[in-house]
């Protein structure tokens, strides 16, 4: 009988998600990614233009920063315009494109943009999440801009400036001016393409990770209405199933840009903390910039992921909080039924302080991380069942995992105390600080 009702529950969620709306392949939405890809060359959907791609790479990620740090040392030049930092900066950036370039070169090829972004599966989510989503895709390219930018900006005043106060220190063929101006463009290109590649990867994980929590808020609906043991845990599986998917396609790119920015902003501190080092917005101007960028993008990572983590987490304590207040509202209601109870304990009223919804609320307060009470809807279910259902949720916690380890708020407490501690070390070594 059980499995009968579950079947048909199957079939008419089937039915009824069929009909919803999902982002076709010319809407607005896919059309701005693919116009992104294409604006950063990334756009390999066919032979001719997958050689292009990767030939724009090899120039203007390797080609360009090589023989610019060659060409250009400036050894000889005045203290103004000496680049003692160039070779870690243009060494960072290139890793850091060349770790984004590959990544999103092989999702493109494995998955193509809708399967990697889940819109060909958005159809089963309901409207609010369709339209969340539809949100956060235009918000996308409006925070890659915002990051993008600034550091073009930036990087594009440094370089005018150190090419056109140069003068004759500065290498140069045949003209001064037209040289100048030839490789002037030619690494601000350079910058402005290694920069939008590194942040993309970022913004699309960021993306990714936003749709999962509009299906955590919306799962956390459940509670607060009738619900099926068995419809809550075909979705929390399901939820935790697109978790495990981004945690695989992820994990090489988290792990390598921690261990990345790791290393370089050491050897940053290493280099500016040397007792020979001319330190000034001059000479570590560029390398202030790039450590920003390298931070920025890992931060993006981290924060997003631990986010999730944390709404995936919080399902276990609200759907605790539901089970308690189903159990309450039932023995209070065996307790009315019983005369002699009724005559020694009086009914049990279970008011909620009218001054919680004046307070301060606290950061990440919603539907899945509160202090509100839950409607009670589960009296047809079964102690037995809410109870299997808490233990399920105590026992398969979701969220963004790195080779098995969640990165969750205390995972990235972690690695900061690890930092600080190596910090720390490293300038007791070079200027006595301990």
């Amino acid at each position: 009988m059980e499995e009968g009702e579950t079947g048909l529950l199957l079939q008419s969620n089937k039915e009824l998600l069929s009909s919803g709306y999902s982002i076709h392949e010319n809407s607005e939405e896919i059309k701005k990614i693919k116009s992104a890809l294409t604006w950063v060359f990334l756009d390999q959907s066919n032979l001719w233009r997958a050689g292009l791609s990767w030939s724009l790479f090899f120039i203007l990620t390797i080609g360009v920063p090589l023989v610019s740090h060659f060409m250009f040392a400036c050894l000889t030049c005045d203290t103004m315009h000496q680049r003692p930092f160039d070779a870690l900066v243009q060494v960072s950036l290139s890793l850091f494109a060349t770790l984004s370039f590959v990544s999103l070169s092989s999702f493109a090829r494995k998955y193509g943009i809708r399967k990697f972004l889940f819109l060909d599966k958005l159809y089963e989510d309901s409207e609010k999440v369709q339209q969340g989503y539809t949100e956060q895709l235009h918000r996308s390219m409006k925070i890659l801009s915002s990051f993008v930018l600034p550091s073009f900006i930036a990087e594009s005043i440094y370089k005018i400036w150190w090419f056109s106060s140069g003068g004759t220190q500065i290498p140069y063929l045949y003209n001064a001016a037209l040289s100048n101006i030839f490789v002037c463009i030619l690494l601000i290109s350079s910058w402005l393409y290694r920069i939008s590649i590194s942040f993309l990867v970022c913004v699309l994980f960021r993306l990714i990770c936003s749709l999962q929590i509009l299906r955590l808020e919306e799962f956390a609906q459940v509670f607060e209405k009738e619900s099926d043991v068995s419809s809550i845990m075909i979705e929390h599986l399901r939820i935790r199933r697109n978790l495990r998917v981004i945690s695989h396609r992820f994990r090489v790119f988290i792990l390598s840009t921690l261990i990345l920015v790791t290393i370089s902003q050491f050897l940053a501190l290493l280099l500016t903390t040397e007792p020979s080092s001319t330190v000034n917005i001059f000479t570590a101007g560029e390398l202030a910039l790039s450590s920003i960028t390298l931070v920025t993008g890992l931060f993006m990572c981290l924060r997003s992921a631990a986010k999730i983590t944390h709404k995936a987490q919080a399902v276990t304590s609200l759907a605790a909080k539901w089970h308690a207040c189903a159990t309450i509202s039932t023995l209070d209601d065996m307790t009315e039924e019983t005369p002699m109870a009724r005559t020694v304990t009086p009914q049990v009223v279970y008011p909620i302080n009218s001054s919680w919804d004046t307070d301060e609320e606290g950061d990440g307060d919603d539907v899945l991380d509160n202090t509100n009470m839950v409607p009670i809807h589960a009296s047809t279910i079964s102690y037995q069942k809410r109870q299997a259902l808490v233990t399920y949720f105590e026992h398969n916690k979701a969220g963004i995992t790195v080779y098995g380890f969640m990165l969750d708020r205390t995972w990235l407490h972690t690695i900061f105390a690890i930092q600080l501690s190596l910090t720390l070390w490293i300038l007791n070594k070079t200027i006595g600080i301990s």
